[in-house]
């Protein structure tokens, strides 16, 4: 029987996708659950899983294809499961002779879906006769007749390596019939400067933006139109920070399964500062300035796709533990791109970190409709003062942008000293003092 594979429903922001990757062929064998295709969002890429298990049948969208709720992607053939998980090695095992699958019917299908002739003329070739998915695969795949090639199976069946050997001869056919064709110089040569297309320079090439990229550019060019950005920068001595770390990591790790990193201290310091001044933590709604009494703390992760902002909930019940874990679990999800429109929706205030790329001092871009935004950077030893000898220390610069609309410099400038004194002596990140 023919299963339609439809758009799933998509949330209320995301008016509709785009198809990105198909992930099964058709004559693929597919088991239920596996992902049959990928579908780019503005957020996230979402994938597509397989209702049943059989053989995928027919695509009827292509990559790069807009799609919606509801519109059908591909048909899989569910008659076609018991034989799904038949060996496909290159040494296939004599098979008993069965009941060869027909290609159904139009009446059978759940749809009104009709595919073209010559897909179906050449489907109905590859269903003569009893063969195994891979070998049903090839036959789709080179249009070849199944009645044209010989079988060295059992009972004269198919197998993979009478396809392959008949490919083979083809190709060793085409290129002795190229060969004695006798090679005739023009005339009159076309020059070689009217085959060039000066509309675009050799080495260049052109792909369309995906849908992710997209985004990115409208949101940030969003926030530089819409916002009245400045940006305020302060040093940090580490060495405490190293200290603690250093000293309880083995213990840390030990109860709670995660190593203990430094971006926990950021979060602990940004959520104590947030309290502190809770015009940061606000937002700007028309005429209105909205102040949140919840702390929900996006987390810049960059991924093969572009940057996504992962938001850590409630941040201010999580202990150092909570904090390690999520910031661990999101960097997994954008690396599988497994991130939910779930995980990447809200947030009242963001932190970034270009330091993991080796960034020294850099000036971040709000998130609107967030007000601030707070920028690591690399950790390195550098000669400072301190009670009047100088000696080497861990310093890291933080930059803090923030909407001038809404935070005054005063409240800028002590918002990011208030973080640079809790890191500077921890313990007071316990203590709340």
């Amino acid at each position: 029987m023919s299963i339609q594979v439809t758009v799933p429903n998509l949330p209320e922001s995301v008016q509709n996708a785009t198809l990105s990757e198909w992930r099964k062929q058709p004559g693929d064998p597919i088991m239920i659950g596996e992902t049959l295709v990928e579908l780019e969002t503005d957020k996230v890429v979402l994938d597509v899983p397989a209702p049943y298990g059989g053989v995928m049948l027919q695509h009827l969208r292509s990559p790069g294809d807009i799609v919606t709720s509801g519109d059908i992607l591909a048909v899989i053939d569910d008659v076609a499961a018991a034989t799904a998980l038949v060996d496909e090695s290159e040494h296939e095992a004599p098979q008993t002779e069965s009941t060869p699958s027909s290609l159904p019917s139009i009446e059978e299908s759940a749809s009104p879906i009709v595919p073209k002739a010559t897909v179906e003329e050449e489907t109905l070739h590859v269903y003569a006769q009893p063969v195994s998915p891979a070998v049903r695969r090839l036959l789709t795949e080179h249009c070849l007749d199944a009645s044209q090639i010989k079988g060295s199976g059992k009972d004269g069946k198919l197998t993979k390596q009478d396809i392959t050997e008949y490919l083979e001869a083809g190709k060793t056919k085409a290129a002795a019939s190229i060969s004695s064709v006798p090679i005739v110089a023009s005339p009159t040569p076309t020059p070689v400067a009217a085959q060039i297309n000066y509309g675009q320079k050799l080495g260049e090439r052109r792909v369309p933006m995906t849908r992710l990229r997209a985004r990115i550019s409208e949101r940030l060019l969003e926030s530089q139109r819409n916002t009245a950005t400045l940006t305020t920068f302060n040093e940090v001595n580490m060495q405490k920070v190293f200290e603690v770390r250093n000293q309880y990591k083995a213990r840390f790790e030990q109860e709670y399964k995660v190593k203990l990193g430094f971006m926990s201290f950021f979060v602990k310091a940004a959520v104590e500062a947030l309290k502190r001044f809770p015009v940061v933590n606000a937002s700007i709604e028309g005429d209105d300035i909205v102040y949140h009494d919840y702390y929900d703390i996006g987390i810049a992760v960059s991924s093969e796709r572009g940057l996504v902002v992962p938001v850590l909930r409630e941040v201010d019940k999580l202990d150092f533990g909570g904090i390690e874990k999520a910031v661990l679990d999101f960097s997994i999800k954008a690396r599988d791109g497994k991130l939910s429109l779930e995980d990447l929706t809200g947030g009242t205030f963001t932190i970034t970190n270009g330091g993991t790329y080796g960034s020294l001092l850099s000036t971040p871009i709000l998130n609107p409709p967030q007000s601030g935004i707070l920028g690591m950077h690399a950790i390195k030893d550098r000669p400072m003062a301190e009670n009047g000898q100088v000696v080497i220390r861990p310093m890291i610069y933080l930059a803090f942008s923030y909407d001038h609309r809404l935070i005054d410099g005063r409240e800028a400038v002590l918002f990011l000293y208030t973080i640079k004194e809790l890191l500077e002596d921890p313990v007071r990140l316990l203590l709340k003092v």
